[in-house]
Order: structure tokens, then sequence, then C-alpha cells
């Protein structure tokens, strides 16, 4: 796969232990029912394609982007997974979408946090490749068996298609107290599949197998909203074949992918209000950067970490505001019913567009009240 470009929704810079959290604010992202839209099956539009936008589908009806919004359920703080039929007889099961990780695995045992799980021995489709499979992650891992299985997605391309799978024996941090899905969709490149990129990840399965273009765009909404404060989960879309403009305002902009293993990209500058850290680029992408739907965090190398804290500390209106706050070792406290959030400077992130003398920003608030959407990979 070519990534032509991405809008973020979580950025990892690794090799630090250091986590900095806040969310992320791109735009109202929320369907307009007012658009006047055909709502016949979309055609392929070529010169979407040649611009990386396929906003295409099938002409044999495999695709309908209408019928895909709002299939992801799920926080910001949780995930957000979509619902997923699996083996034959047809199990339901809620998968995680992850652009971090390339393995598609499911719950294949007893498990106190999840409801219910795959059976191997129920489903008459199952073939077990005789393999077993271990994966780790920045938060759980764990083992299982490889096989092949068929799936069909309700609220994605029609048909049937079979794909490896992940069945999870036995797990450690993976599912946690509270979630509401049973396994986890793997959506980055081949390179990163266990136990080696001759598992055939997802989402290169199902185009290989219903013949749409190789894009999905991935959005995610109710950043800065609470999970223990709503009762209906904020969820949002993914969708397989290409970009549904009702779900995005203004242009679309891109970055290039540097290595295609996780949607590695390069970060050239950060803000803290109108102050740029200043730092070498090289620190910002120390040792990769990359994006990740799996993890709301936003995670900075050690260096950047301390100039971020920094720059807040300076920039904000709160007098003698305590470092421990941003260590984990204090506590910050207002009275019921205020709002700190206007009393913190916004930060801008800063990437590389594909004209490579050009780069874009991504403003992120320090809290989005208005419970808004963000927008992730577009895949090409």
């Amino acid at each position: 796969m070519l990534l032509y470009g991405l809008l973020l929704l979580s950025l990892s810079f690794w090799t630090s232990h250091s986590v900095f959290k806040i969310p992320l604010k791109m735009f109202a992202g929320k369907f307009n029912a007012s658009v006047q839209l055909d709502l016949r099956t979309l055609r392929k539009n070529q010169s979407a394609v040649e611009s990386g936008l396929s906003l295409a589908s099938d002409p044999a009806g495999i695709v309908n982007f209408l019928d895909m919004i709002n299939n992801l359920k799920g926080d910001s703080g949780r995930g957000y997974y979509m619902q997923m039929v699996i083996g034959t007889p047809g199990l339901t099961l809620n998968i995680l979408v992850d652009t971090g990780s390339s393995n598609f695995a499911v719950a294949a045992a007893e498990h106190p946090y999840i409801t219910h799980f795959y059976n191997r021995a129920l489903s008459s489709t199952y073939q077990s490749s005789g393999r077993g499979v271990a994966v780790k992650y920045t938060q759980g891992e764990w083992e299982g068996e490889l096989g092949t299985d068929r799936i069909t997605i309700p609220q994605g391309p029609s048909g049937t298609i079979t794909i490896n799978i992940a069945a999870i024996l036995k797990s450690e941090g993976f599912f946690l107290p509270g979630i509401n899905w049973q396994g986890i969709l793997g959506l980055a490149y081949p390179l990163l599949a266990r136990p080696d990129p001759s598992v055939e990840p997802f989402f290169n399965s199902v185009v290989g197998q219903t013949g749409i273009p190789d894009v999905f765009s991935l959005q995610m909404c109710g950043a800065g909203v609470s999970a223990s404060t709503t009762a209906d989960p904020a969820g949002g879309s993914l969708i397989m074949g290409g970009v549904e403009p009702t779900l995005y305002r203004g242009s679309v902009w891109y970055t290039p992918v540097l290595e295609e293993w996780y949607y590695q990209v390069e970060v050239l500058k950060l803000e803290v209000g109108a102050q740029n850290l200043n730092l070498d680029c090289k620190e910002y992408n120390s040792d990769k950067a990359i994006v990740d739907s799996g993890t709301t965090l936003l995670r900075l190398p050690g260096n950047v970490f301390s100039a971020v804290v920094e720059a807040i500390m300076q920039t904000s209106l709160i007098e003698d505001f305590s470092a421990g706050f941003f260590e984990g070792t204090k506590l910050a406290c207002w009275m019921r019913g205020e709002s700190p959030w206007r009393l913190f400077p916004k930060i801008s992130i800063y990437l590389r567009a594909m004209n490579t003398s050009q780069s874009f920003r991504i403003t992120i608030l320090p809290q989005d009240s208005t419970g808004s959407c963000d927008l992730v990979p577009v895949v090409v």
C-alpha cells in the first residue's frame, strides 16, 4: 500500500516513557443530512484516484460509502470498534480498529473482561495453519494460534471474505475492564504482521478479494469527551474503498509515509501557543513518529516532552504551576463548574506536505468541549 497522506488522530514519537495526554481537535466532521446526495452506489472517479482521493465504488455494488457512515462505536478513552460476523455459523463480535498493528485477532477463550468469544471448534469454515503467534503492544500482549475463516462486515464491503485470523488463547493487559470489543483489526503494513510478513493483513485481503480501491479513511469522534459522562459512545466511520465527502469540510492535506511498516511520518516542528520549541527535526522524529488509531496518547521523546512541559508552564495563565502535575505526582484542582482550559495554551504540530517545500499545521486544544471528530489515514 502507498499512503498518500494522513490526518491525525494521535501521534507517537517513540523511545520515550514520558506520556503527555491531550485531546485533539480537527473540525466538526458530523454527517450533514441537509447535503444533497445521490443515494445510488458511488462510481469510480478517475481524477480523484489520481489525486489520491478515491471516491469510488465497484459498479456491481460492492462498496457504498453511505452504508459505512457511523459504523464505528466507542470513544477516545477505550478505543473505537466495528461489528463483524465471523465463522460459520456467524458469530458477531466487536473488533477494535488499530492502525498501529497488522494482525487480525479475536478472543478464542474465556476472559473476565469480555462477554463472549470465538470458538474455533464451532465454525465449520475455520482452518488452522498449525502456527503459533504472539503480539506485544505498547499496552498489553497476547498469544494464540493462526488460521483462516470467513467474515462479513454488516456496514462494510458486501460479500464474504476469507481472512487470516489469530485465535487469542492467552493475554495479559490486553483486554481491559469496561471495554466492549473482543478482538483487534490491524490496519498497518504487512511488515508488522506476526509471526512474519507472509501473514496477509486484513485490509489487503479485503482489497484482493473484493476489488475495492486500496484506500481507507478513518474518522473517530468525541475527542475531549469523557467516556464516563456520556451514555452513548461517540463512534465514527471506517470507510473502506475511499473517502466519504460528507464526513469532512475544507481540503484534505496529505503527508508522505516515510516507511511502510507503521504509518511513519515526519514532524517538522512543534509550537506551544505561539512559541516555537526550536528543536532539531531529528528530536521530534526519534526514533520514529507514527500515526496510531489504537491510542489517543501523544507520546513524546524525553527531550521534546521536557521542552513542551516547560513551554506550557511559561505560557499558561496559572501562577506557580507545579511540574509534578506533568510528572503524574500532583493533582491540579478547580471548583466544580469551572473550566480551566482557557488557562492553557494550544499546541501545534507541523507535518511535511506532499510538496516537500510546504507543511501544514494541526492544532491541539487543551480540551475539545464540542466533541467533534478527528480524521485519520486515507490509504491508497
